[in-house]
């Protein structure tokens, strides 16, 4: 599909309906500023509680069993609201509803820096969680919209990749830095943020074209019911993955199943439903989605374990720690660079497999650390997954919206964010489980045997973007409606 420069007046698409794309050259840069500025605020803002949490347990009276609540909250509400997020976002306009989602992610995170009580913040992470479910899927279609599919589109999906996640890598150098001086410095530093790329995107993004937006009713009950089912989930992952036997965490799991049922049957009597089934039967999206809960998943189970391991086993302190994963930065060169040529001489698919390979090395060679390890062993696997978010994050992203309708962006944003929360949840759950499970503090074997679990859900990963491979080659070239 050749690319485009669109005008103020607007596009038709292949079936004669009017869509979004209006944005100037010029003005398309610049919504890739503001969402691509989002995401980094997102990606900073977890990361930054990430390192935080020890010392927003021991000031505001959090239990050590409960201070995982601060990060759990957050991840909970941010995959239970991501499909319904992205579908309202397709119907109701994705500019109204990015930004709308942004005054609220501002607002409740000043709301976080002035909580006295414990109770207060873990409900101020939760909200701020549900409504980045809410501004991830409107700014990704935002930016597949405005982008047609193509060079530039993969170009842009590429910087967007790499700014969202060095928002990660350095939020844990921030977070160390701005807890040393007051850890509600970390809540006020995303609310200061939020506020300059509310102001950027009232100013650059195209208002949204009413007759569009209004073409498709809203499926309120099965987004309702989807939300719940995902929040069951994610709190049962979360919750067995600290205690095995947890009752609530199994009683989630048996209410989950139910709303799947109620699911199901709501959504076999509905014109529109919430995901269409063209979305799920064609194209790429399931596939991809899949590799990238897998990916993140591993990902932030080797973070998690590695982290415990170069403090608790080998003394580092949380600054030392977060800048050897600044060595990870090296994504920030690649993704924008050289990531966008490989993508269009290679396809999407093929360079996402590319990284699915790095990190599968990159995670292997992590099981040869010991108590003597130091930064020069580590380098390497840092430097590997650099590499791998290069090549993985921005192509994944760009594959998932072949052969979808541009109509239908939103909820296949939302599919592909709730899979990157679901790995997370997962990932970090079972890792947990083997690391510490009824031993007490973990020794040398258990970092090992933990770190087995990103190795494994890595290699998984690569199989499955094999195969995801195959199928992108037997993919006719036409669209999901």
């Amino acid at each position: 599909m050749a690319e485009r420069a669109t005008t103020e007046s607007g596009t038709t698409n292949e079936s004669g309906a009017r869509t979004e794309q209006s944005a100037p050259p010029r003005r398309a840069w610049a919504v890739l500023a503001v969402v691509t500025g989002a995401l980094f605020l997102e990606g900073i803002d977890i990361a930054m509680l990430n390192v935080a949490v020890p010392s927003i347990a021991a000031d505001i009276g959090l239990a050590p069993g409960s201070a995982h609540w601060v990060i759990s909250a957050y991840v909970l509400a941010y995959a239970g609201f991501m499909i319904l997020g992205g579908s309202v976002a397709d119907v109701l306009g994705r500019r109204t509803v990015f930004l709308v989602a942004l005054a609220i992610f501002a607002a409740f995170s000043l709301l976080g820096g002035i909580a006295q009580e414990s109770w207060m913040l873990i409900a101020v992470r939760f909200v701020t969680g549900a409504t980045a479910g809410f501004m991830t899927p409107a700014g990704f279609s935002l930016l597949t919209t405005t982008f047609e599919e193509g060079a530039l589109r993969n170009k842009a999906l590429a910087i967007y990749g790499a700014i969202g996640a060095s928002g990660f890598l350095l939020g844990v150098v921030a977070g160390g830095l701005l807890t040393s001086l007051d850890w509600r410095l970390v809540f006020f530093a995303p609310a200061a943020l939020g506020a300059g790329f509310f102001t950027a995107g009232w100013v650059f993004i195209p208002r949204d074209n009413r007759a569009a937006d209004r073409k498709r009713p809203l499926d309120l009950i099965g987004g309702v019911i989807l939300t719940a089912l995902m929040v069951s989930l994610v709190y049962g992952f979360v919750t067995v993955g600290a205690d095995v036997g947890d009752v609530s965490g199994l009683a989630a799991f048996g209410l989950a199943a139910v709303l799947t049922a109620a699911l199901v049957a709501v959504e076999r009597r509905v014109v529109d439903p919430l995901i269409p089934t063209g979305v799920l039967t064609r194209g790429l999206l399931p596939w991809v989605s899949a590799v990238g809960l897998l990916f993140i998943g591993a990902f932030f189970a080797w973070q998690f374990v590695l982290t415990l391991y170069l403090q608790e086993l080998l003394g580092w302190s949380p600054l030392q720690t977060g800048l050897a994963f600044a060595a990870m930065g090296v994504e920030l060169i690649i993704a924008p660079t050289l990531t966008p040529k490989l993508a269009e001489r290679f396809g999407n698919t093929a360079v996402m497999v590319a990284g699915l390979v790095a990190v599968a090395i990159g995670f292997a060679l992590t099981l040869r650390l010991d108590q003597q390890s130091g930064f020069l062993d580590l380098l390497p696997s840092l430097l590997l997954l650099g590499v791998a978010f290069a090549f993985i994050y921005g192509p994944l992203t760009a594959a998932a919206v072949e052969g979808v309708e541009e109509d239908k962006h939103g909820v296949a944003g939302g599919i592909v964010y709730t899979g990157f929360q679901f790995g997370a949840a997962l990932g970090v759950s079972i890792a947990t489980v083997v690391l510490v499970g009824d031993l007490g503090t973990p020794a040398l074997e258990d970092y090992r045997r933990a770190l087995m679990v990103p190795a494994a859900a890595a290699a998984l990963a690569l199989v499955l973007g094999a195969l995801t491979l195959v199928r992108r080659r037997r993919l006719p070239s036409q669209k999901v409606t």
